[in-house]
């Protein structure tokens, strides 16, 4: 019952935008801390930013700060991530998780989380 769906990627260019969204499905998002991943080839999979439930508290990877902002509309049931500035090193598998999330780091997955289908974000030219 309990399901995150992930979308909004897509191809952009250097310097471009995108929007993330990551939308509950079978229960509501107002209780749990929302966490957004992203996995490149290659490399390990890496914690982006997160939103605790009231949205109070945010967090962000260093690579991403000042370019990346979370949100949560609990009206539509729906986290969301703005993508600024995009680089090419952005370039990855995008999943939301829920996940706790804390002002100095991200909660980290259990051992045994199911990952959904994630969104693909490539920053291309």
């Amino acid at each position: 019952q309990l399901q995150l769906v992930e979308s909004g990627g897509g191809l952009v260019q250097p310097g471009g935008s995108l929007r993330l969204s990551c939308t509950a499905s079978g229960f509501t998002l107002d209780y749990n801390a929302i966490g957004w991943f992203r996995q490149a080839p290659g490399k390990e999979r890496e914690g982006v930013s997160c939103i605790s439930s009231s949205g109070g508290v945010t967090n962000y990877a260093e690579s991403v700060k000042d370019r990346f902002f979370i949100s949560r509309d609990k009206a539509k049931n729906t986290v969301y991530l703005q993508m600024n500035r995009l680089k090419p090193e952005d370039t990855a598998v995008y999943y939301c998780l829920a996940v706790g999330c804390y002002s100095d780091h991200i909660g980290h997955p259990g051992n045994f989380v199911s990952w959904g289908q994630g969104t693909q974000v490539t920053v291309s030219s």
